[in-house]
C-alpha cells in the first residue's frame, strides 16, 4: 500500500449472510483499531500482491472490531474468491487504516439507497444516523430475499421500520420506484447510493430528472464499467518536477509505465474507483475512465486517475 499505515487483525467470525455473501469480523492482534466514520473502507491484503477494498459495515460507534461483507464474484479479479475460499476464522490478515471517500454530510434528512452488496457502507450509515437520532429512510434492493445480506441484523435494529426491501423476484408493487422514493428535491435532504453500476446510474438519473442538485447526491461505485479501448492511441506524459517525458502505449497505464521507470504512485483498486492514485494535471486534456470523480470534477480537467484514465491530448503535464 505504498507506505500507508497497516494493521494486523485476526478473523474471529466468518458468517454466511446471504447467497454468495460472507461477513468477516476482524479484531486487532494487539492494541486498538482506529476509529472510523460511516462510509469508510479498508484495504485488505488478501494474500501477497492481492489487495482489495471492502467497506466497513460495523456500527461506527463500536471500536472493538471491524466488520466487512464480501460478495463472491467468479468474474472478478480474484479478491472475492480468495476471501471466500482462503480466509478462515483464526487467520491473521493485514489491513490498511480506514479511508472515507463516501462520508455522511450534515443534513436534516438522509435518503439511503443500497443495491446488493452496496448495502455494506449504507448499513453503517443507517447505524450512525440511528444512533444520532437523525431522520432517514433506507431502500435496499436485491435480486431475491436470499441474496439480501444482513436481513436479520436489520430486523433486530432500532431502525428496522425505516428500511424498505425491494426484490427483483417479487411482485411489481414492492419493487423500487426511484422517482417515488426520492420525491421532490428538499434543501435539507441528502441522497446516498451504492451498489452495481446500473443500479447507481438508475438512482442518479432519477434524481437528476427530479431536479435534485448534484451537491446533495452522493454515490460510491465498487467497480468500474468495462471500457471500449478500440480507439485508444499512445500519448506522452511529462513530469513537471524533472521534465522527463514518458510514452504511454496502447494497453499500458500511466502507473505501469512510471513504475517501470522507478517512479511509484500509490495505488489500490487500479480501476479508478478509490481515488488513491489521483493526481493533478497541469496541462492537457485527460480522458477520464474512473468512477471516482464527479462530472464537475471531470469537466475541470485538472486531475485524473493514472491507474486507468488516458489522454485526449498528445501530452499530459503532471504535477509530479
Amino acid at each position: 500500500m505504498n507506505g500507508a499505515p497497516v494493521l494486523q487483525v485476526r478473523v474471529t467470525a466468518k458468517v454466511c449472510e446471504a447467497d454468495d455473501i460472507c461477513s468477516f469480523e476482524l479484531l486487532p492482534v494487539e492494541g486498538e483499531l482506529p476509529p472510523f466514520e460511516a462510509g469508510a473502507h479498508i484495504d485488505v491484503h488478501v494474500r501477497d500482491g492481492l489487495v482489495r477494498q471492502y467497506s466497513l459495515c460495523s456500527r461506527p460507534h463500536e471500536r472493538h472490531s471491524y466488520q466487512i461483507g464480501v460478495l463472491r464474484e467468479p468474474a472478478s479479479r480474484g479478491g472475492s474468491m480468495a476471501m471466500h475460499d482462503e480466509i478462515e476464522v483464526g487467520h491473521v490478515v493485514t489491513i490498511g487504516a480506514p479511508k472515507n471517500h463516501f462520508p455522511l454530510q450534515a443534513a436534516a434528512r438522509s435518503l439511503l439507497f443500497a443495491g446488493g452488496i452496496g448495502v455494506t457502507p449504507i448499513l453503517a450509515m443507517a447505524e450512525a444516523l440511528s444512533a444520532a437520532g437523525a431522520d432517514f429512510e433506507m431502500h435496499y434492493s436485491a435480486r431475491t430475499p436470499e441474496r439480501a445480506a444482513f436481513r436479520a441484523r436489520i430486523a433486530k435494529s432500532p431502525f428496522a421500520g425505516r428500511v424498505h426491501f425491494h426484490y427483483d423476484s417479487g411482485d411489481a408493487a414492492q419493487k423500487l420506484d426511484a422517482l417515488r422514493s426520492l420525491g421532490a428535491p428538499e434543501p435539507g435532504t441528502h441522497i446516498y447510493v451504492c451498489g452495481p453500476g446500473g443500479y447507481i446510474d438508475h438512482v442518479l438519473a432519477s434524481a437528476s430528472a427530479l431536479g435534485w442538485p448534484p451537491a446533495q447526491v452522493h454515490r460510491e461505485y465498487f467497480s468500474a464499467a468495462p471500457v471500449d479501448a478500440g480507439g485508444d492511441a499512445p500519448f506522452d506524459v511529462r513530469l513537471a518536477s524533472s521534465g522527463q517525458v514518458f510514452k504511454i502505449p496502447v494497453g499500458r497505464t500511466v502507473v505501469e509505465v512510471l513504475a517501470e521507470n522507478g517512479i511509484d504512485i500509490p495505488v489500490s483498486c487500479e480501476q479508478g474507483v478509490c481515488g488513491t492514485c489521483l493526481m493533478r494535471v497541469l496541462d492537457g486534456v485527460p480522458e477520464h475512465r474512473d468512477v471516482y470523480l464527479t462530472d464537475e470534477e471531470r469537466a475541470a480537467n485538472d486531475q485524473f486517475t493514472p491507474c486507468c484514465s488516458r489522454s485526449k491530448s498528445a501530452l499530459l503535464l503532471l504535477d509530479l
